[in-house]
């Protein structure tokens, strides 16, 4: 579990009650145990985190109608807890927009981007702060040095050069984590996500240390199809590998996730062999040529939501390949068309992307890495100490590279070289959104011709993800532990000619 943060504890407890009433509860009673949920989540009279025990269960409602996949409820006017559940309580029904949702009673207003004077101040006679400051605005107040945050602009050169730590940056840590400026303060002093500017890579739901940010879940819809007799069959990203404990191998996990009631398990690693091939031929087919300037990946959506929404001018260069999620769905529907299909993985702008009209036909359901361990938890399911079933066809190393930064651009680099040896390469990537902004940038104005980007909307890649629950560094090196597991190496003949069945790949020329 990501054993740094009781916020993730308390969202994993949702998930728990949430899966185990899914899973349990008839029709008759699903209502009244859902209402039930905030009061075993907070059981005493004994607030342990708010000011009062009513904020703590009001709280907690709102992320069990968030988990529900239901909108957060007006503040103006009385709605049940469970209103709208027959609604949602379908397998067919994907949250309502938008994703990434405010809980109001939980934020606690921090403070918008400010330079504050801490009471380590010695007033030294250096006064190195008054001297940094280009506007004038730091002076002598009652024996300390003081900011007007009037005239201040926030530059940052004061707090460089005191020599002794006392100014202080205070900056709001959800806007601090997002790369694109996608949050500010409503008229009440509480964070708001800007849904226009807004990618859904979760950074900032990862961290506010009030809990304050949540994404909508399916796990309840996806219960509901599984009780109801659906074929459902996973499909799990490279980042998956070490989330539920270092013995916790694909083996294992598939016989985990049968004992949830899912049909079967498919590594999306193997969706991610076919995409580097195909973009391998893409970039030597249109880039190398000089038929196109550059070739953006796709496979991060919060990065393709990016070029969209902040760089339309360069948005068709995002490769429109289909990405490792939808070509291993695509690939198990050939097979099985009457299977429902969930992708699990590390992140939440994938719920973003699989709601896309194009896709919806794919991929039926996204949930997290967080929230399968909800259902496990609700079922009692330790992954490390089940049986392991048989793989039938594991990926290679390089398409489980894909859930670290740059494991992209390393994949299709090998292809290249293995299909056009000779053609130079010039490959590049970026992560986290502020880096992509960057590098997109550098793009449009014409200084990144001839190559290929990889973009990765969280610092390091999936290993990153919102919906991880251990830490990205521990995550990276199991990865890598996961892909020297394996000693197939791409291309091989079956991933090539599934490669050009399932995408717009054709023959090599």
């Amino acid at each position: 579990m990501k054993d740094q943060s009781v916020v993730a504890d308390l969202r994993r407890q949702v998930f728990c009650e949430l899966s185990r009433v899914a899973y349990e509860a008839d029709k008759e009673s699903i209502a009244s145990e859902i209402e039930e949920i905030p009061y075993i989540i907070t059981p005493t009279e004994v607030p342990q985190y708010r000011e009062s025990i009513y904020r703590e269960r009001q709280i907690a409602s709102e992320r069990v109608r968030l988990a529900m996949g239901l909108s957060l409820r007006p503040a103006n006017k009385p709605v049940h807890l469970t209103e709208g559940l027959m609604d949602s309580a379908i397998s067919e029904r994907y949250y309502e927009p938008p994703l990434m949702q405010v809980i109001p009673s939980a934020c606690d207003k921090c403070p918008e981007n400010k330079y504050k004077v801490t009471n380590m101040c010695r007033n030294c006679v250096g006064h190195f702060c008054i001297k940094a400051c280009p506007k004038g605005a730091i002076s002598v107040v009652e024996g300390k040095s003081h900011i007007d945050q009037e005239k201040c602009i926030q530059c940052g050169r004061c707090k460089a050069v005191c020599p002794y730590d006392a100014i202080s940056h205070r900056i709001r840590p959800c806007e601090a984590a997002c790369g694109i400026d996608a949050i500010s303060s409503d008229e009440f002093g509480r964070a708001k996500i800007d849904s226009d500017k807004c990618v859904a890579c979760g950074q900032c739901m990862a961290a506010c240390p009030f809990g304050a940010i949540a994404d909508k879940s399916q796990i309840f819809q996806l219960i509901t199809s599984i009780r109801g007799g659906s074929k459902v069959i996973a499909e799990v990203a490279p980042a998956i590998a070490g989330q539920f404990g270092p013995k916790a191998s694909l083996g294992r996990l598939k016989t985990a996730l049968m004992k949830l009631g899912f049909a079967d398990m498919y590594e999306v690693a193997d969706g991610a062999d076919m995409g580097c091939i195909a973009e391998a031929h893409h970039y030597a087919r249109t880039v190398a040529t000089g038929q196109v300037p550059f070739l953006l990946t796709s496979c991060c959506p919060a990065w393709a939501v990016l070029v969209k929404k902040q760089f339309p001018d360069i948005a068709n260069q995002v490769s429109q390949e289909l990405t490792p999620m939808v070509a291993t769905a695509r690939e198990i529907k050939e097979g099985d068309p009457e299977a429902k299909i969930v992708f699990i993985g590390p992140c939440a702008a994938k719920k973003l992307e699989a709601s896309r009209r194009t896709i919806r036909s794919y991929v039926d359901f996204v949930i997290t890495f967080e929230e399968l361990a909800g259902m496990f938890e609700s079922r009692g399911v330790i992954v490390e100490k089940c049986e392991e079933s048989p793989l039938p066809h594991p990926a290679s190393s390089a398409g489980r590279g894909y859930a670290v930064s740059g494991g992209v651009a390393s994949a299709v680099e090998k292809c290249i070289n293995e299909y056009y040896p000779g053609i130079p390469v010039d490959i590049h990537h970026a992560e986290g959104l502020a880096d992509c902004k960057r590098m997109l940038s550098l793009a449009k104005a014409g200084k990144m011709d001839g190559c290929m980007i990889e973009g990765m909307g969280c610092p390091g890649g999936c290993v990153a993800g919102v919906g991880t629950i251990i830490p990205p560094e521990k995550a990276r090196i199991l990865v890598g532990l996961d892909q020297r597991k394996t000693d197939r190496e791409i291309p091989s003949s079956d991933i090539l000619e599934k490669a050009r069945r399932l995408t717009k790949m054709g023959d090599k020329k």
